[in-house]
């Protein structure tokens, strides 16, 4: 009965890292898919590129990664009318960020500093770059 226990245990114990890295695996996807659609909606101009929105990038010392992406998911959010392609990031920043931690995307944002659209974009194509660097 006790091997039969210990036999059973390491099983439950694989089968839990193999979930972990599906689900790594998974998130990375999303990153790199928001990476491209970034590099994609940057090479393009667009009139509302210059509308100023909430810079959640600024000061950020205090905060994780998971943290600083739901609240960039917020700021997404807000600007899905100026970019239709935006509306697969803000999908897959939701999608990262609750599976990734047990935060419920989009998190509310403080009003503060702000920056065009174009910066904010800038700023979030290069922290999903760090945090795909980070998860590899």
């Amino acid at each position: 009965m006790s091997t039969s226990f210990s036999v059973l245990l390491a099983f439950l114990a694989l089968l839990a890292c193999h979930g972990h890295e599906a689900a790594v695996l998974e998130c990375s996807i999303f990153l790199k898919e928001s990476i491209r659609l970034l590099g994609e909606i940057l090479s393009t101009q667009v009139s509302c590129d210059k509308a100023n929105v909430t810079n959640v990038f600024a000061g950020n010392e205090t905060g994780t990664d998971m943290e600083l992406l739901c609240k960039a998911s917020t700021v997404v959010f807000e600007s899905l009318s100026c970019h239709k392609p935006l509306k697969g990031i803000y999908l897959n920043l939701l999608h990262i960020v609750t599976k990734s931690t047990s935060l419920k995307a989009p998190c509310p944002v403080a009003a503060g500093n702000t920056t065009s659209l174009q910066e904010f974009l800038r700023g979030l194509h290069r922290t999903l770059q760090r945090v795909a660097k980070e998860n590899l």
